[in-house]
């Protein structure tokens, strides 16, 4: 359950999809929202999603929000759930009052709140350090889940999950070369500091011709920024070089994109003041998606991101707020095509045999399974085994 569109959010699509492979029956609860409203999951009939409307912010929404809980409880008794699975702060009431229950919960926390704060936020702190101290809780880096751990005062570090894709979305491995314009991607929530406008001046100054698709949504902080992207690219003159695709679900579509690309754009403000975007490493799925259809990075020159990508030889470096320097990351990227294809499937051979979901998700799989019924245990290795 989380307070928000589910589809917005891979590893719930992952874990839903390894859950139901092993025979559970999963149900989201969330609701609608803005920007990422046109996302939807994938079709199971293992997995079933309802969602109450999205409501704009102000005092309806608060009635909204409570009129969640009481539905939540509603859904709770119906489906009667061997474990409820939380994945935002505004869920985490829900589930420490399920806990205190006698429930089994899951915590699963993709972004971190800043801190401690007054008004609305202030139970909702109180609640996620609770729920923290009683659940199994998830946390996608090493840094988070310290932070996590401190302000709830929790026994255990949280499990550590990455946001890898997931084995079947892996492409197969390319044999030819491109011989045609650099092609890139960037895909997600399309803002400033993740898309800055200096990529498109070293486009513009690029020694060959590069293509720059974007896939993905304005945020409610950056409603207009495409238009300011699409503009930009008209004062340099190469309109014809930005493609925008927008939207695009389900995510086995964008998956199609990806493949059809050369290298990805997965950049993060160097000097980030917000706590995460400043610990991102493993929390942003950009590169994952990027590697496992055999793409080369480009990644802000952060050294948690270089010791992850640069490193191993799957990534350039850069710092995304310098044009020249952009221009020449993307002019390597140009010059020796046949050394982009192989970062690339160097990075997709790392996919698969480390960085995917069903390897990340494993431990806390085993601990799901290990309180379900033992019935129910017993029916998910069979299904393992029959596949």
């Amino acid at each position: 359950m989380q307070y928000t569109n589910p589809a917005a959010y891979p590893p719930l699509i992952h874990s839903s999809r390894i859950l139901a492979s092993r025979g559970w029956q999963v149900l989201f609860l969330g609701t609608g929202s803005q920007g990422s409203s046109a996302l939807r999951m994938e079709d199971d009939a293992s997995i079933r999603v309802a969602q109450l409307p999205f409501a704009r912010p102000g005092w309806r929404q608060k009635l909204h929000y409570l009129y969640f809980h009481f539905w939540c409880f509603v859904q709770v008794i119906a489906f009667r759930p061997s474990w409820i699975y939380c994945s935002d702060l505004f869920a985490c009431p829900f589930g420490w009052l399920m806990s205190l229950a006698g429930m089994w919960v899951l915590y699963h926390e993709h972004d971190s709140p800043a801190g401690e704060s007054a008004g609305f936020e202030r139970p909702l702190l109180r609640a996620r350090a609770g729920l923290a101290r009683r659940a199994v809780c998830v946390i996608p880096n090493v840094r988070r889940g310290e932070l996590l751990r401190v302000a709830s005062r929790a026994a255990k570090s949280p499990a550590l999950v990455w946001n890898c894709p997931r084995l079947d979305e892996a492409a197969p491995a390319r044999e030819a070369i491109s011989t045609g314009p650099l092609r890139l991607l960037y895909h997600g929530s399309i803002v400033p500091e993740r898309l800055p406008l200096t990529v498109i001046d070293a486009i513009a100054a690029a020694p060959g011709p590069v293509l720059l698709t974007v896939v993905g949504y304005e945020t409610n902080g950056s409603k207009g920024y495409l238009n300011r992207l699409r503009a930009h690219t008209a004062e340099l003159g190469i309109p014809e070089r930005l493609n925008i695709i927008g939207t695009v679900s389900p995510r086995e579509k964008l998956m199609n994109v990806c493949r059809e690309q050369d290298a990805g754009l997965a950049l993060m403000p160097i000097h980030a003041r917000d706590l995460n975007l400043g610990t991102m490493e493993g929390a942003s799925n950009k590169p994952f998606d990027y590697l496992a259809c055999g793409l080369a990075l480009v990644v802000s020159r952060i050294p948690e991101w270089e010791a992850m990508f640069v490193a191993p030889g799957f990534a350039y470096s850069c710092d995304p707020t310098s044009p020249a320097d952009l221009t020449q990351a993307f002019t390597r990227l140009i010059q020796d095509p046949q050394r982009t294809r192989a970062m690339g499937e160097a990075g997709r051979q790392r996919i698969l045999s480390e960085w995917n979901y069903e390897h990340q998700f494993r431990p806390v799989l085993e601990v799901l399974e290990g309180r379900m019924p033992e019935a129910a245990v017993a029916g998910a290795r069979a299904m393992e085994a029959r596949s």
